[in-house]
This record gives structure tokens, C-alpha cells and sequence, in this order.
């Protein structure tokens, strides 16, 4: 499996030791998502994927969020803001945006792209390219939520390699041991049996329905019960007296 990079350093000269290095409490510097389809999609990956995972305290999942993994200053063209991203081995909390050197020099392990008219080159480009030669991420998707297109890629060998989809045009990570396909115009996660997992809103969804289906159930029950008596009494049959 491949593994993210971790924080290196080449320089001419120059040692780690002298690198000034910005503070790490850094806000985010990410510029507003151009749609609602754009936010709820990124809120939906987050949500359903923290919700599968809600007994692990060992990774990070966001979106929309500043990875600064410059030395540089902090305005610096090199800083790059995923819409969708999850970190591995790392601990499970809050933060302004993610700072590569105060996180023992840890990247993505899964990248997410979600294209629009404006970001479709930049994410099939130039960011595909520093994904895999900086960051080194194993698993880096891209999905456009008007088309549909979605694609994957794994690292093998420090290049990227399409990742082929199944019959059900679904998409394998490795490092989230789940499938990435598109349900109802949404990308989505599914099992490795196949079972879409669900929101939050469809679990309650589903329980309402459920208990809904168990009350019709025992309505029907009672009555068929309240049909047997009418039916005994009038064969002159009275339960009360057996």
C-alpha cells in the first residue's frame, strides 16, 4: 500500500535548522465554493464518513480546508485547499486548516476534487501533478457534480495510475477500504459488499420507516384478530367463556 509523503526539505544550502517556519495555528485561507451543489457534496463525503468511522479516533476528515505545507511564507501560490480530504494515523479533532510540520509532516491519504467550469484544469493538472510528486497522495479522485464524471487514480511507483472502475462504475480506495460511486446524483461511499452507506438523514429515514411498517404491521394483526372473534361469534362461539 502506498504510503502519503512526509515533510521534506530541498534546498541549496540551507538546513531545516534555519528554515523559519510560519506558526501553526494558521486559518484557513480557501476562497468560497462557487455552488451549493459544491458545499453539500464536500458536507455529505465529511458527515457520512465521520459517521461510518464514529468509534475511531485515529484520522482526520474535511474539506474546503487550507493544507499549508510551505515553509514559505504563508501566502505563498504553493499552499493547496482540497475540497475533500482524509489524513490516517493522526489524531481526531478540530482545526483552523491543516499545517503539514505540526502534524508530524503527515499529508492526505485521500484527496477528493470536486470540479466545476472554473477548477476542472487546475484539478486535472496542475494539482493532480502536486499531488502525486509533493504530497505523494495514494488515493486521489475527482468528481463533477453536474456531469457525473468521476475518477480515480492510486500511487504505484510515485505515478499515478487510473484506477479501473467495477461493473457498478464504482471506484476502489485502498486507503479507506471503500467505494467511492455516484447514488442519486450525490458521490457517495459504499461497502466492500456493496451497501451504500448511509447519512445520518437516511438512518432516521430508515427507522421511521421501519417503525412506521411495524405499527401498520400490528394494526393489521388487530384486526384480523377483531375479524376471527366476529367471524366465532357468529358460529355462536364466544372466546370469553373457553
Amino acid at each position: 500500500m502506498s504510503e502519503p509523503a512526509t515533510l521534506e526539505f530541498i534546498s541549496d544550502g540551507i538546513s531545516e535548522d534555519e528554515v523559519i517556519f510560519p506558526p501553526g495555528d494558521i486559518l484557513s485561507d480557501k476562497p468560497p465554493l462557487e455552488s451549493d451543489l459544491h458545499r453539500d457534496q464536500i458536507d455529505l463525503l465529511i458527515r457520512i464518513l465521520k459517521l461510518w468511522w464514529r468509534d475511531r479516533q485515529d484520522f482526520y476528515a474535511s474539506g474546503n480546508l487550507t493544507i499549508y505545507y510551505s515553509p514559505n511564507q504563508k501566502k505563498s501560490e504553493s499552499f493547496r485547499g482540497p475540497d475533500f480530504f482524509v489524513v490516517l494515523g493522526t489524531q481526531k479533532k478540530d482545526r483552523k486548516s491543516w499545517v503539514v510540520w505540526q502534524e508530524d509532516g503527515k499529508y492526505p491519504n485521500l484527496i477528493v476534487e470536486i470540479l466545476s467550469s472554473l477548477t476542472t484544469a487546475v484539478d486535472k493538472g496542475l494539482k493532480k501533478q502536486v499531488y502525486q510528486d509533493t504530497f505523494r497522495t495514494p488515493d486521489y479522485f475527482w468528481f463533477d457534480p453536474v456531469t457525473m464524471e468521476l475518477q480515480g487514480f492510486h500511487l504505484v511507483d510515485g505515478k499515478y495510475q487510473e484506477i479501473q472502475p467495477t461493473t457498478d462504475a464504482r471506484l476502489w480506495s485502498q486507503q479507506l477500504e471503500l467505494y467511492l460511486g455516484v447514488y442519486e446524483g450525490k458521490l457517495r461511499f459504499f461497502t466492500t459488499e456493496n451497501q451504500l452507506i448511509l447519512s445520518s438523514e437516511e438512518l432516521a429515514q430508515q427507522e421511521t420507516l421501519r417503525a412506521e411498517q411495524a405499527e401498520k404491521r400490528a394494526q393489521q394483526a388487530e384486526q384480523e384478530i377483531a375479524r376471527l372473534r366476529e367471524v366465532l361469534r357468529t358460529q355462536g362461539i364466544d372466546l370469553e367463556n373457553i
